[in-house]
């Protein structure tokens, strides 16, 4: 298990799916001693509803994640040098990521986690894609931090 960074910024494509669930359940998880964001290569998606489905089966809150893109991070002044740990969970938020700190000293990881959009035919088939994702990034952070502290 490697030690709580200070701060952490989990990524993928549109910031409306694995990064609000990654960000939502490290807040949960791990309380607020770490300073955990979430960002996407774009950002011109909302907050998907199937992602506020399965986490609010798990307690988690969503419904107030507003997407938002590395440019809107630098607008809105979240420096992305300041982040301990940079988490990409997308091939091509890991090359943004990759682009973007070629000059800083950070950690990157690359968590390759499945992108549920546009999986299964039905509402089922779908919420189950999306629990699997959910399920994968949870065990990411279990596998990284340990059990959850609360």
């Amino acid at each position: 298990m490697a030690a709580f960074p200070h701060s952490v910024l989990f990524c993928c494509d549109y910031n409306a799916t694995r990064s609000p669930m990654a960000e939502g359940m490290m807040k949960r998880f791990y309380g607020r001693d770490v300073y955990v964001q979430s960002a996407g290569v774009k950002s011109d998606l909302e907050i998907d509803g199937f992602t506020i489905a399965v986490m609010h089966e798990i307690g988690i809150d969503m419904e107030q994640h507003r997407a938002r893109s590395f440019d809107d991070m630098q607008e809105w002044g979240d420096d992305l040098s300041t982040f301990d740990l940079v988490v990409a969970l997308s091939p091509a938020s890991q090359r943004k990521v990759l682009d973007l700190t070629r000059v800083f000293h950070m950690d990157i990881e690359y968590w390759p986690i499945m992108d549920p959009t546009g999986m299964g035919e039905g509402r089922e088939a779908r919420l189950t894609a999306y629990r699997q994702t959910r399920d994968q990034i949870r065990d990411r952070l279990i596998g990284k931090f340990g059990q959850p502290i609360f």
